[in-house]
């Protein structure tokens, strides 16, 4: 099996946006997923570009994407990854392809110079705290992620 590894671009949208689907169903969330190619080539590619994106394929097919961005860390007053989706099919599980995401993504962070890398990982999905823990990731800090949006979004833009 060959690994490969590669910025995805706007041929790309439709793939990552399958594998998009498929992580949405996989949390159990397919029903909130929003996004469309569109919206997706815009987010990446467009003028006001905000998110990056990997594609990850083994023997060619695509079989695992990531979606990052840079956040600002103020403490140490370098940025950092934030790695929103990082995604591997079940069936290419165990076929290096995610190893190889964290790798290129673990580049990126060094050649740019930030200070690491940081994500959320749900706390059922056991089998990813044991897959990055197994790279030397630790937990955060003890930071837990919060969320505003929807109608407590709405209330709190309108005081």
């Amino acid at each position: 099996m060959k690994c490969d590894v590669r910025r995805a671009s706007w041929e790309d949208i439709p793939a990552v946006l399958g594998l998009l689907r498929e992580l949405a169903a996989f949390e159990g969330k397919l029903d909130y997923v929003e996004v469309t190619e569109a919206r997706l080539a815009e987010h990446a590619f467009g003028p006001h570009a905000c998110i990056e994106m990997l594609l990850g394929s083994v023997d060619g097919e695509a079989v695992s994407y990531a979606i990052f961005f840079p956040h600002f860390g103020s403490f140490r007053g370098r940025p950092w990854l934030f790695l929103e989706d990082l995604y591997v099919q079940p069936a290419a599980r165990g076929t290096g392809v995610g190893r190889a995401m964290m790798s290129e993504l673990a580049r990126i962070v060094v050649e740019r110079s930030w200070a690491g890398m940081t994500w959320g990982v749900l706390e059922w999905n056991l089998a990813a705290f044991s897959f990055y823990e197994r790279l030397g990731a630790v937990r955060a800090n003890g930071h837990v992620f919060m969320e505003l949006s929807g109608e407590a979004l709405e209330r709190v833009a309108a005081q």
